[in-house]
């Protein structure tokens, strides 16, 4: 089962991976973690990601593809994978894609999870004042401007890919903004499972 989650940030995406992950054994794959872990590897990639981050660089669109390739080639990612925060733009889209095919395999889905952007700006805001009044951590970027900074990237980079997976006629939609459990239910009966977690 070969899964990209997509959706705004604060939208679930890690929450819902790691349900899929967990009903499916198959690895949740990070382009940030496959990047480090290239790195420490010393591969041919690896070396080249080392080198554009110890320049100050960010990496290439064709270096982060070659890495998700490379981490999907290994063994555990044999029966599939959910990808979360990868694809970001059109061509990385359109690249993943098309060495996909060249390896003769396919996404199975694309599940968007969709939510109000305004909702999820009170839904931040709040997360970060509860974490504060009961002493808990705060992730960085739980702050009102950085997470519209994010939302207005992923509205410019991302949400295009909407249409794109649409026309490929393997995007399922469904309304991230329920409680975690029937988001969960829902992505299980999108992709065809039925299965109610309920």
């Amino acid at each position: 089962m070969r899964i990209v989650l997509v959706g705004p940030p604060g939208a679930g995406k890690g929450t819902q991976a790691r349900r899929l992950v967990e009903e499916y054994g198959v690895p949740h794959l990070s382009t940030g973690d496959m990047l480090r872990a290239a790195v420490e590897a010393e591969t041919g990639i690896g070396r080249k990601v080392k080198e554009t981050m110890a320049n100050g660089g960010l990496v290439p669109d064709q270096l982060v593809i070659a890495a998700v390739i490379e981490r999907i080639s290994q063994a555990d990612a044999a029966r599939g994978f959910v990808l979360d925060g990868f694809p970001r733009t059109m061509a990385q889209a359109v690249s993943f894609d098309d060495l996909l095919d060249t390896e003769g395999l396919a996404l199975d889905h694309v599940v968007e999870l969709k939510a109000d952007q305004n909702v999820l700006l009170d839904r931040i805001v709040t997360r970060a004042r509860e974490a504060r009044e009961q002493g808990g951590a705060v992730r960085p970027d739980d702050n009102h401007e950085t997470l519209k900074a994010r939302i207005h990237a992923y509205n410019e980079q991302t949400a295009p890919l909407v249409d794109y997976y649409r026309s490929r006629n393997i995007l399922r939609s469904v309304d991230g903004l329920q409680p975690v459990e029937v988001v969960a239910s829902d992505v299980f009966r999108a992709i065809g499972q039925g299965r109610s977690v309920i």
